[in-house]
């Protein structure tokens, strides 16, 4: 009877059942089996999990693998199954940054950055990279990937403009020590920098349009979706707010956020989920959520890392999801917003090996997480095997 009713009847009812029911109707014949299966079924679903690509506002980030997929894969990241890897080693301690664009993961290794090859069928990593970005004298601190170019920072304090194909197509000279951070996007570069300084550029030109004085080491920043502002996170050893809003075109200070950072709670990353939702992390532990409207431009939620270590990064699924890194024993965290406690937690270290994570970036299956001398990989689709407990032919119960 059911394959029988008009497909916007069977699409009410099934937007009824949970997903337990689901697994359950899809037994019943092929027909409903290949109607469930549809995206459409599954999307009121997935909005309710972690990491299935569907954001806030609706839209799909990863169209091309199957809801019905994902929401399985979502189950392994709310109960931490995953299998691990470390896909790459290095023998000097280096402080690395990543960019994972599509199925291509960017990762800085001293003055270079790789791009490597992330397999559509098993999403296995490939150690040999198929391009190298290079042209800084010293360290790649920071690094940023668009549509058409990757724009790096380095320890030399320079910035370099590569397209795609790795040659460097602009150099931007402004900055007299290491290049901390930027942002870019549609053509807009913003950068912060040890000596104090933040600076507003276009790729289009090799000079800025904008210095602005910022009297004390630049940590983060990040330019807003729509453009017109970005927000920069300092050091906090002035007495005031390491965390401004600023005006694209007047380079001028919008407002503070925040009046209670204590000293020295710099702020060491930030993300924009939304024109009006920005989240941010640093050295006072915690990961909050500021809601930048004008009406409101305060801190609306709060997380804190429960043993009290510096956040050295984060990112956002744009729904349910943030996941963070650590600055001991490469812990990574996921967090539900939906609550105040850390869902899961990963230790890619020894108690006797500590590294921060520098960096870390997560697909709809995979999280890599950048460290001192390694990247670590978490494998989501496919969790280990539990291993059978047997028991010696020579013990006996009591």
């Amino acid at each position: 009877m059911l394959p029988q009713l008009p497909e916007e009847v069977l699409y009410l009812l099934l937007s009824y059942l949970d997903l337990r029911s689901l697994g359950r109707l899809s037994q019943v014949c092929k027909p409903i089996y290949h109607f469930v299966n549809r995206d459409a079924v599954w999307r009121k679903v997935a909005r309710e999990f972690l990491n299935t690509g569907i954001t806030r506002n609706g839209r799909d980030k990863y169209p091309q693998v199957r809801l019905k997929e994902r929401v399985k894969i979502a189950q392994n990241w709310c109960n931490g199954c995953c299998k691990r890897a470390v896909p790459l080693k290095w023998k000097i301690k280096l402080m690395p940054w990543l960019q994972l664009d599509g199925d291509t993961l960017f990762l800085s290794q001293a003055a270079e950055i790789t791009a490597h090859h992330l397999r559509h069928d098993s999403r296995r990593f490939e150690q040999n990279p198929h391009a190298v970005f290079r042209g800084h004298e010293g360290d790649v601190c920071h690094f940023a990937v668009t549509d058409s170019h990757l724009i790096s920072g380095g320890s030399d304090g320079k910035i370099l403009v590569h397209s795609r194909r790795s040659q460097v197509t602009a150099e931007l000279s402004g900055h007299n020590q290491e290049v901390t951070c930027l942002d870019s996007r549609d053509g807009l570069i913003v950068s912060g920098s040890r000596d104090c300084t933040a600076r507003i550029w276009t790729s289009a030109t090799t000079f800025s349009r904008h210095t602005i004085p910022m009297y004390e080491r630049v940590w983060s920043v990040a330019i807003s979706p729509t453009l017109s502002s970005f927000v920069t996170g300092t050091a906090c050893h002035e007495n005031f707010s390491p965390l401004r809003i600023w005006d694209v075109e007047r380079a001028e200070c919008v407002c503070s956020l925040g009046s209670e950072f204590r000293r020295g709670a710099g702020v060491l990353d930030m993300v924009f989920e939304s024109p009006f939702q920005l989240f941010t992390c640093g050295y006072d532990t915690f990961i909050r959520l500021w809601d930048l409207r004008l009406s409101q431009r305060k801190c609306v939620m709060e997380w804190e890392e429960p043993h009290d270590s510096a956040l050295y990064c984060i990112q956002t699924d744009g729904n349910h999801m943030i996941a963070s890194g650590s600055s001991y024993y490469g812990v990574v965290r996921l967090w539900d917003k939906r609550q105040t406690r850390c869902l899961q937690f990963f230790q890619l270290t020894s108690n006797q090996v500590s590294s921060p994570v520098y960096c870390l970036r997560f697909s709809s299956s995979h999280l890599y997480a950048a460290l001192a001398t390694a990247l670590h990989a978490l494998d989501f689709r496919h969790p280990p095997t539990p291993r059978r407990q047997t028991t010696h032919p020579h013990t006996h119960s009591s």
